[in-house]
């Protein structure tokens, strides 16, 4: 009876394990393998014509290698900017240090678009800076846009992941692999070369690719700076909106393989691991300089970075002050009042896409928690096969672009097919937050996975022996000490799915906007203040989820 009861419980386990499976299989994979399928021509019949299309076309090949060579560079620039700036942070110690560790990390809570919009505002040719340079005599005369633009706004915004990676690698480097270098001669640049770099080359590799990546998935600032330079997230939603759907297809499936490979390459390169790849010990203790104005110097530059870090937060704070048509020519507002804040609360349909994105973010993140905890856990208990797809499913969406994932579920879910799983969501308020979900699950899963590996499996074992079945055990015990890690997923995945633009332009309706959206349209209505309003909303609740979760993650 005893050797029963485990069989049958295994058994369930696996059925679990299956159906969980199945339907982020569903979830996930389903709409990719849709896409490809019907730009191949299936099921009418097969056809390779719209793939040797775009084979005879310049400007897809064009707009594949800009992808290429855009995430490629912003690599470099992320990594120029960010592995100095950790290397200041942990390897120095100076006034302000800590209160300039917090705002490094501070772009991670401005959404990608409200990013864009604030850099247009500051550093455009009607912007902030260009007004101040010709207001003291200089003939400032430059476009933003581009290719350079986009780089710009790529590196301000990705250096975080070389930041936080390699930063919290140097906090566990061991101070005696340092003492052991310089027992046998080596010197410092020696000892950089030999010790240092190979300890952080993981988490140099895993931010690389984490870079590559995002900026191959980047949509925002190629939208606003791009104009006739187009990589192909813009190109695949130029064919979208001109009608041509097989074309942007086929460009969904090309950008979807390079993404692909790269998640291969990460895959090989945990960035789990990379981040706390370099020892156990304790890190050598930080510099710090006895000559009093290298340290005033230092505190200098640290407001100066801070300063600089926060531009683009306080132009938008300043748009939204200047009431319509008084900000002209002047440098800064001439005015400040509340008149934007005034026209957007007076207004129901101005709300609206606030209440609307409040509430898919708020839908998403739960969702995405708890389909990521269920399927961690279940991968964790299964092992073997379905542990292993289990796995791969949560990490799935973090190789598919945006706009990719975005064309595969309008392709999927516009029709009515229930015999072959296809249900018409597309045009429903469901869509959205369903999208924001399934970009989130790697974000959930991934930090559900790490939290999980953490408990003592004889806790567990406790509970049980105690007579509390495995809902009771999950309940009282699993969750409990998983609740930093789920916070901090939750939170993040809140700020990603409320200033989310790039899979909302393909999915939204009218009735569903979110605030990026409206952003946007505001922006088209030449109604720049009520836009900076819309952003600074974004951005203060953005920053409020972003201090739960710095607050409760590892990093």
């Amino acid at each position: 009876m005893s050797g029963t009861a485990p069989r049958s419980a295994r058994l369930v386990l696996r059925l679990a394990g299956l159906a969980v499976a199945c339907v982020l299989a569903w979830l996930v994979g389903y709409p990719l393998l849709v896409t490809l399928a019907e730009s191949l021509g299936l099921p009418r019949a097969f056809t390779g014509e719209h793939f040797a299309e775009f084979a005879r076309r310049p400007d897809e090949w064009q707009a594949l290698w800009r992808s290429l060579w855009i995430s490629a560079v912003s690599v470099a620039l992320a990594a120029l900017v960010g592995v100095p700036l950790a290397f200041l942070v942990e390897r120095s110690d100076f006034p302000g240090r800590r209160t300039l560790g917090a705002l490094l990390a501070l772009p991670v809570a401005l959404p990608p678009l409200i990013g864009v919009i604030a850099f247009l505002f500051l550093y455009g040719e009607s912007g902030v800076v260009a007004r101040l340079l010709r207001n003291a005599g200089v003939d400032a005369r430059w476009q933003l846009g581009g290719p350079a633009a986009i780089l710009l706004v790529h590196a301000y915004s990705m250096y975080v992941f070389f930041y936080v990676f390699v930063r919290t690698a140097l906090q566990r480097l061991d101070a005696s692999l340092y003492e052991a270098a310089a027992s046998l001669g080596a010197s410092g640049a020696r000892t950089w070369w030999r010790v240092t770099l190979p300890l952080l080359r993981p988490a140099l590799a895993g931010a690389s690719l984490l870079v590559f990546m995002t900026a191959l998935a980047s949509f925002s600032a190629p939208y606003i700076f791009g104009g006739s330079f187009r990589v192909m997230t813009t190109q695949i939603v130029a064919s979208k909106l001109n009608g041509d759907i097989a074309m942007a297809m086929v460009e969904t499936v090309m950008l979807g393989l390079v993404a692909l490979s790269g998640l291969a390459l990460l895959r090989r390169v945990d960035p789990g691991e990379s981040a706390t790849a370099g020892g156990r010990g304790v890190a050598p203790a930080r510099a710090r300089s006895k000559r009093w104005w290298l340290r005033a110097l230092l505190g200098a530059a640290t407001c100066a970075a801070a300063a600089l870090l926060l531009l683009p937060h306080a132009t938008l704070v300043l748009l939204s002050l200047a009431p319509p048509n008084t900000w002209t020519v002047e440098a800064l507002p001439p005015v400040l009042a509340l008149d934007n804040y005034r026209t957007l609360l007076a207004s129901p349909e101005r709300l609206r896409p606030v209440l609307n994105s409040l509430w898919m973010a708020t839908a998403a993140s739960l969702g995405a928690v708890a389909l990521g905890l269920v399927a961690a856990r279940l991968s964790l208990r299964l092992r073997g096969l379905v542990g292993r797809i289990l796995e791969w499913e949560l990490v799935l969406p973090w190789a598919i672009p945006g706009t990719v994932f975005a064309v595969a579920l309008a392709t999927t879910w516009s029709v009515d097919q229930p015999a072959m799983l296809r249900f018409v969501l597309v045009g429903t308020p469901l869509i959205l937050p369903l999208a924001y979900l399934v970009r989130s699950l790697p974000v959930t899963g991934r930090s559900a996975l790490a939290a999980l590996r953490q408990i003592d499996p004889a806790l567990e074992e406790a509970a049980a022996s105690l007579g509390a079945g495995p809902a009771r055990t999950l309940r009282r015990v699993v969750v409990p000490l998983m609740r930093p890690a789920l916070v901090a997923a939750a939170a993040l995945t809140f700020i990603t799915a409320l200033g989310d633009f790039v899979t909302s332009i393909v999915l939204y309706t009218f009735e569903t906007r979110p605030i990026a959206i409206e952003v946007l349209a505001s922006l088209r209505m030449q109604e720049t203040g009520v836009a900076a309003v819309y952003g600074v909303l974004l951005m203060v609740v953005s920053a409020g989820a972003f201090l739960v979760w710095g607050g409760r993650s590892s990093l």
